[in-house]
């Protein structure tokens, strides 16, 4: 998943500095949303517990829609190559790393401590990971030493980590310019080719051959959003949704069957992908400079902690509004959302405005050097 990051494009050479493309910020609520209509009413799982029954007797008109929530995560990465790239150009870094780390940790922290101390009531019929799982949850790590997530959707930052650590060697480190971003994208995804065709274990985990084309094709539009005429980005770009499309149906589709709850076609899933990648093209272009409004950046900034409470506490509050209160199924669900974005708020507030400028500032902050004696 994509945290808040900086939405306004490095200065350019004897050009005027941009205004902050909101658009972005509304696009990342749009598929957080997509996401969290697929965690209530578009699969099974816990959430058939918290409903009582599976969303597909909740919502029997939605529930197949909802099923295609789970492409709000592809959407997420494309706009996450984009913003990296964006805000990782002409930035050293140890400022490209502080702000990454300042971005991502406090909300995350905070989210593993309330998810973890709810599940921990004895109201709470959802069972919490183990103290020492959930203390090592804190470092982001979990996923690669097998231990239980606390958060169900932490896989999503564990890749969003892997890309930088990448962006950050590549880009970041020797400087960004064009021709390096470009034989960065070649480069990476041929090698993802390689891995996948390869099958090897460490280098599926580095090079991320399933998720990979949706940051490289994020990138790609960076690249045309600095010159719409670069044709080696468009190329880019093509060949990143051409890849991008495939994964995606390829996990993602199967054979009708009364087993699976999902019913999704393969031309949905492409056209959700392709919405997507035709999303951020038409921000990198500027056909959506006109959605200015203030409202999209509030929006922005309650996207990632909304996006880790979401699924967990989600269920928490479907069964309290569903089955304690008796609220309706569509109530429920508005209401759930409608608490998920409060507490989002809550959290950008009183922990990502109080600790991401200090943790920034922490981190970027050169130590002094030594004096010789």
């Amino acid at each position: 998943m994509l945290p808040p990051a900086e939405t306004s494009p490095a200065p350019k050479p004897a050009a005027r500095r941009e205004n902050r493309l909101r658009a972005l910020d509304g696009l990342r609520l749009i598929a957080a949303l997509m996401v969290a209509c697929y965690h209530y009413g578009g699969r099974d799982g816990e959430v058939t517990q918290a409903w009582g029954t599976s969303p597909k007797h909740q919502f029997p008109a939605l529930h197949q829609l909802f099923a295609y929530g789970c492409l709000g995560v592809q959407v997420f990465f494309v706009i996450s190559g984009f913003v990296i790239c964006m805000s990782g150009w002409g930035r050293p870094l140890r400022s490209f790393f502080a702000s990454r780390a300042s971005r991502l940790l406090p909300a995350y922290w905070a989210a593993i401590i309330i998810v973890t101390a709810v599940f921990a009531l004895p109201a709470v019929a959802y069972k919490a990971v183990a103290p020492s799982d959930a203390l090592l949850n804190l470092t982001m790590l979990q996923q690669p030493l097998g231990v239980d997530r606390v958060l169900g959707v932490c896989w999503t930052l564990w890749a969003e980590v892997r890309f930088y650590a990448l962006f950050a060697l590549c880009i970041v480190l020797p400087g960004a310019n064009r021709r390096r971003v470009i034989l960065f994208c070649a480069g990476w995804t041929l090698a993802a080719a390689v891995a996948q065709g390869v099958n090897e274990p460490l280098l599926n985990m580095v090079l991320m051959p399933e998720y990979a084309p949706y940051f490289i094709g994020g990138v790609g539009l960076y690249l045309v959003h600095r010159d719409r005429r670069d044709a080696y980005a468009w190329g880019i770009v093509g060949v990143s949704w051409l890849i991008g499309q495939h994964y995606a149906v390829d996990r993602l589709w199967h054979a009708p069957n009364p087993q699976f709850f999902s019913d999704r076609s393969a031309l949905g899933i492409i056209l959700v992908v392709t919405f997507g990648y035709v999303a951020v093209a038409a921000i990198a272009l500027g056909w959506l400079n006109w959605a200015n409004w203030r409202w999209l950046t509030v929006a922005g900034a309650l996207t990632y902690p909304f996006y880790l409470v979401h699924e967990h506490l989600g269920w928490v509050a479907i069964e309290a509004y569903h089955r304690t209160l008796h609220l309706p199924s569509y109530a429920t669900f508005l209401a759930t959302v409608v608490t998920m974005l409060l507490l989002a708020w809550l959290l950008n507030r009183f922990v990502e405005n109080q600790l991401t400028p200090r943790l920034r500032s922490a981190l970027a902050k050169p130590r002094p050097q030594p004096a010789l004696r």
